[in-house]
Order: C-alpha cells, then sequence, then structure tokens
C-alpha cells in the first residue's frame, strides 16, 4: 500500500488526550536521572519478571549513531544487574554497515559493544511465531534465536522514526526481532512491489505491531521495557551520522511492564513539553500516522493507554505529566 492510499478511518495523526481514554491503569516508573545509575535504579522497579536465559532487545545503531544509548550505561547494567545476558539483535532490511552478519559484526565492535555476547538472532537462519488477532498476519518470521530465551529486556532509545513517526518499544521488538530477509519485508513490502517501503502510514503500524504482539505474547509474563527519552532526533537511530539534528530536550526514563503504557507515556511526555520544544516531533508523529501503533496495541490487547506515573525520585509518588516535565531545560546541541 502507498503512502498515498493508507488505510481509512484509523486516525493515525490524531493524539488522544488522556481524559478521552477509557479501560484499565498500567504502572510506568519516572526518573529525570539520565545516567548509569538512574538506568539501573528504575530497572531494579520491573526486572522480578526476568528469569532463567535472558536476552536484552536493544538497538546497537549504525557506525558511529550519535544518539544511541550510552554503551557505558548498558555495560553497568549489564555487569552488575545482568551478568549472564545476551544483547540480541537482527540483520536490517536494507544494505548498509548492518545488513549482512559480517557487517552487523564489525559495526558492534565500532560502536563498542564488545563487554558481552550479542546474538545476532537471524545469523542462523528464522522461526516463525504466531500473530493472535491479526488482520495482515497470523505468524510473523523472527530471528531462530529468539527462542534460545527465557525473558526479553526491551532497552529502547525513544526518538522520532522516518516512516514509523516514533520508534518506541513496540518498533524496537516489532521490527528488530524480525529477521532482516523475510519478516521485515512482511512489515515493509507489498509482495511482488517494486518499491520495498511501499508500505505506510496506519498499515505500517499495524504491520510492525502485530510483529510485536507476537514477541509479547511469546515471552508472556517474561517481558519488561524501558525507554530512555534522550537525544531524541526525529530520525531513527538507524539513520546513524545522518539523522537529523537533535532539538526536542531530554526528558528521562520510563519503565513499564506494560508495552503500551510506556509507549503511551513516552508520547504524552513529548506532548506535554512547551510547544516550541515539541513542535518537530510531534510533526513527525503525525505526518507518519504514526499514534496508530498506540490505538493497534490497544486494539490487540497488548496493554493499556491509562497508567499511573510513578516519580521514583521523589518517593514513588504519582504525579502528572505536567510534574515530569516541569524543569525540563530546552535542548541545546
Amino acid at each position: 500500500m502507498s503512502l498515498k492510499n493508507p488505510v481509512p478511518g484509523t486516525g493515525g495523526e490524531k493524539y488522544i488526550p488522556y481524559e478521552e481514554r477509557t479501560g484499565e491503569e498500567s504502572v510506568v516508573y519516572f526518573t529525570r536521572d539520565l545516567s548509569a545509575e538512574g538506568l539501573r535504579r528504575i530497572y531494579e522497579r520491573i526486572n522480578g519478571n526476568m528469569t532463567g536465559k535472558v536476552a536484552i532487545k536493544l538497538h546497537t545503531g549504525e557506525q558511529h549513531g550519535p544518539n544511541i544509548i550510552p554503551r557505558p550505561w548498558v555495560e553497568s547494567l549489564i555487569k552488575t544487574d545482568l551478568p549472564d545476558a545476551s544483547i540480541v539483535e537482527t540483520n536490517t532490511y536494507y544494505e548498509g554497515d548492518r545488513y549482512t552478519t559480517e557487517q552487523h559484526r564489525e559495526t558492534l565492535k565500532v560502536n563498542g559493544w564488545t563487554f558481552c555476547p550479542v546474538d545476532i538472532m537471524d545469523e542462523e537462519g528464522t522461526t516463525a511465531l504466531p500473530v493472535k488477532g491479526g488482520k495482515w498476519f497470523d505468524e510473523m518470521y523472527m530471528g531462530k534465536n529468539i527462542l534460545n530465551y527465557d525473558s526479553l529486556f526491551v532497552l529502547t532509545h525513544f526518538k522520532g522514526h522516518t516512516q514509523g513517526g516514533f520508534g518506541g518499544s513496540n518498533k524496537n521488538i516489532g521490527i528488530g526481532c524480525a529477521d532482516g530477509r523475510i519478516g521485515k519485508a512482511m512489515i515493509h513490502t507489498t509482495p511482488g512491489s517494486d518499491d520495498m517501503w511501499d508500505i505506510a502510514r496506519e498499515e505500517f503500524m499495524e504491520r510492525m505491531t502485530e510483529s510485536a504482539k507476537a514477541v509479547v505474547d511469546h515471552f508472556g509474563e517474561h517481558i519488561s521495557f524501558v525507554n530512555v527519552l534522550r537525544n531524541m532526533s526525529v530520525s531513527c537511530d538507524c539513520e546513524g551520522t545522518a539523522a537529523a539534528p537533535v532539538v526536542t530536550p531530554n526528558i528521562g526514563i520510563l519503565a513499564s511492564r506494560d508495552i503500551l503504557a510506556i509507549d503511551q507515556a513516552s508520547v504524552d511526555l513529548v506532548y506535554a513539553l512547551k510547544d516550541e520544544d515539541h513542535k518537530d516531533l510531534v510533526e513527525r508523529m503525525e505526518s507518519r500516522h504514526g499514534l496508530r501503533q498506540l490505538t493497534y496495541m490497544k486494539e490487540l490487547h497488548m496493554g493499556n493507554d491509562r497508567y499511573h506515573l510513578i516519580d521514583i525520585d521523589n518517593g514513588d509518588r504519582e504525579i502528572t505529566l505536567e510534574e515530569a516535565v516541569k524543569d525540563v531545560v530546552p535542548f541545546e546541541g
């Protein structure tokens, strides 16, 4: 489906204010502490279900990518809290620094991801995970090695995305666990099309979300999420050094066991910023109909779009979005 013909009537360009949402509420933890220690403290709030062999789904970035989660933060977390875990990735659909396993491993070395095992899950093939209740798929092809893990910790750099509007936990696993040749093609490309990126707007959001649902369902209770709201370019980290300059202020780190709640809260915090601070990222989300990710996750019963925002910096007090961003400093490049 082309950009000119989005799935009608699904409103992916429309932000739904909190007071217009219905349903149950989940818990989302929040810290303003953008540091290795902040990451460790917030991870402790959602790590109780990380049992057995743990995979960490992390976007490790193109070579010299400027905006990825800082390597020392991740290294500190793994050494202190997840000493036996592996970072997991898959090869890319596009040709570049991570297109083949050989290229991907060289990029990992360049970016310093050498302090723990990194499993390129589609290095030796694929596996099909079921998609329950999807309208586009009944199965999605993932890197085969996803089957080797008991728990998944989804560690995400929240930012914009050229096609998805924004990249949160949903994108991290929906695209990032799909294998580089079959699964990613199923999400991005109409079979037989000469344009590998011809699926866009609502249909793309729904396909990506169905892929993420396959991962969430596979791990069941043994999946947790952290979103880092720092260096939020309108570009994805897959653009590397070509990413657009960062103009959105840094906000903090979120954690939850609910994928919809954490991505919704991340979007809500961006919208809660002053207009002049969020206009570029909001425009990117709305122009790509990226907010369809959130409404479709709710339709697929992947979580709740209402939540209690718990400030771990101040005695685990529930706070409003406005309180969370009131001291945010405008970004200075």
